[in-house]
Order: C-alpha cells, then sequence, then structure tokens
C-alpha cells in the first residue's frame, strides 16, 4: 500500500522551519503552529495498523498540512488525560469540503510512574506479550518498561475500539495512535446548551442523566446490544462497564449512548475471570436503568448474561 506521507511537503517545511529556506520559495508549505499547536501527526501514523478502520469517515482530517490545536482539558484520570484537540487546515486554505477541520478527543496514558492507578492483573489474564523484551521490562519496572506499559494501554484501547467500531458498535471512532496518545471523535456538538457557537459540549456521562421510564427503556436496549455483541459474537467483556463509562451523545437529542474507556476490555474465553467481569458489567448497568425507571423485564442482569455467554463458552 503506497503511504500517503508527502516526503517532498515535509522536506520543504523542515527547510522553512530551520530557517534554511524563505516561506515564499515553497507556497505549498503549510502555516507554521502557534502557540499550543502542533504540526498535525496525521503522516506520522502511515502505518494502517495506527490508524483506524477504513474506509475512513469523511470527517477525519487527512491534510499533511493541517495544524493540531489544543483547546484544553476535558477529564483527567487516575492513569490517562483527556483532552479537546482540533485538527484543521488554516481558515484560508479551507474550501468548505469535509475532512479540512474536526474536534477529536486526545487520550494521552501517563507513565506508570506518573499514574495513581494500576490496574489488577485480573484484567491481563489471557493477553499474550509478544515483544518479550517490553514484557521483561515491565516486569523489572524499568524507565523503559514504564513508558511501554502506557504505550501498551493506548494501543490496547486503540485496538478495541478499531475492533469495536468495526462490529458498529456505538463508540468513537479510533483516529489514530501514537505513542502514548490515542485521538478518537470528539463526541459533543460545536455548540453550548444555551446554542453559543464556538463552545464545544461534550456528552455528558450516563450516571448525570434523568431519563424518563421509556427513555430508560430505549437505553436498556442499546446498552444490552452492546453487552450481548460484545460476549456472544467477539468472545469479548467491556470489563468496566457502569454509568460512569456511557456517554449520552448530544448529537442524536440525547436519545442514543456511546460507550468509553475500553483499553482493559479482555477475552471472556481465555480470561478465568471473564464471566465475573461480565455479570459484573451487567449488575452495574441494569441497576441503574432499573433505578431510573426501565422495564424490569429489560434489566434483568442474569438475562443479559446468559445471552452473551453461548458462542463465548
Amino acid at each position: 500500500m503506497t503511504s500517503s506521507f508527502d516526503w517532498d511537503t515535509f522536506y520543504s517545511a523542515s527547510l522553512v522551519s530551520s530557517g534554511l529556506a524563505d516561506p515564499d520559495e515553497f507556497p505549498s508549505v503549510p502555516d507554521e503552529p502557534g502557540p499550543d499547536q502542533r504540526w498535525s501527526t496525521w503522516p506520522q501514523t502511515a502505518h494502517t495498523m495506527d490508524r483506524g478502520p477504513q474506509p475512513f469517515l469523511d470527517w477525519v482530517v487527512q491534510h499533511d498540512g493541517a495544524i493540531d490545536t489544543e483547546l484544553g482539558v476535558l477529564k483527567t484520570g487516575k492513569e490517562a488525560d483527556a483532552f479537546l484537540l482540533e485538527r484543521a487546515l488554516p481558515e484560508h486554505r479551507r474550501t468548505g469540503a469535509p475532512g479540512e477541520r474536526a474536534l477529536y478527543v486526545a487520550k494521552r496514558y501517563r507513565s506508570e510512574k506518573h499514574s495513581s492507578f494500576h490496574r489488577t492483573a485480573q484484567y491481563t489474564e489471557g493477553r499474550r506479550v509478544k515483544d518479550s523484551r517490553e514484557a521483561r521490562a515491565i516486569a523489572k519496572g524499568t524507565a523503559f518498561g514504564r513508558e511501554a506499559a502506557a504505550d501498551r494501554w493506548a494501543r490496547a484501547e486503540f485496538d478495541v475500539l478499531t475492533r469495536l467500531s468495526a462490529a458498529g458498535l456505538p463508540v468513537p471512532y479510533p483516529v489514530q495512535v501514537q505513542g502514548t496518545e490515542l485521538l478518537m471523535e470528539f463526541v459533543g456538538t460545536e455548540h453550548a446548551t444555551d446554542g453559543t457557537p464556538g463552545t464545544p459540549t461534550a456528552g455528558a456521562r450516563l450516571h448525570e442523566a434523568r431519563p424518563e421510564p421509556d427513555l430508560a427503556d430505549r437505553w436498556a436496549a442499546q446498552l444490552r446490544r452492546v453487552v450481548v455483541t460484545l460476549g456472544e459474537e467477539l468472545g469479548l467483556v467491556h470489563g468496566d462497564l457502569s454509568p460512569y463509562n456511557v456517554l449520552v451523545d448530544p448529537r442524536s437529542g440525547g436519545q442514543d449512548l456511546v460507550v468509553i474507556d475500553v483499553p482493559q476490555v479482555l477475552d471472556l474465553v481465555a480470561n478465568p475471570h471473564g464471566e465475573e467481569f461480565l455479570r459484573r458489567d451487567c449488575r452495574n448497568v441494569c441497576t441503574w436503568l432499573g433505578a431510573h425507571g426501565a422495564d424490569p423485564r429489560l434489566v434483568d442482569a442474569e438475562e443479559w448474561v446468559a445471552a452473551a455467554l453461548p458462542r463465548a463458552r
């Protein structure tokens, strides 16, 4: 497969940025990034395994001349922080076509040295480590090992999002992964709740919602499909599914849910704790939905478990 990396533009940009050439000599060179900006890292992820499912969605910015702009922190966590990032061509270079500008979430994993959370080994039982050098370094806790562990969690989440997205499940579209940084779809709108333009609003966590019973029933059907598809068709378990790891998508008028935070997804068969995690996931969301008016017949956790298990056993 031919790489999309533009070596001519890259070389020209290098000459300009290093002061060895006048920008006027290379009109194709993108505008220089300013504070809180960088060149788009898309060209650096030319390997297909570092990019999301193809064909790429039309809003994915693939221009080598695009610039990434930090817009602020969305959420801080025990193991990673999420930032709002705009990837766009400079405004005067845009034509209004899709793929010239988009908002992303940049999730950046911290090394274990700077993380206050260490995932229990129960999550990783049954996983195979291909690189024995990395495995030894991680086990010894070396500086390289700590960085490799952070890279591995970013890669794990990207790979899982890619697989779930390809299966049609409601997860953020994974754009790319590079080192400890995962870029994915921003589940939100460009406007504040009062309609103010230019004020992005992210989807609220499910635990913040107060649905009417009919909407709780709708959400129960959506989450059951996620759990059953994961287990029955893919042989996987989310492993940390709860109202805190589900977003209410404002783009759907609050009718649809999006599942997030999936780096710990585990193999329902290979992991000896798989069924235990599945049962916990089902109880977490069924209990919440039931408390918010969902029909008890739709939020029977044991029924969800039974429906997710057959083919995975």
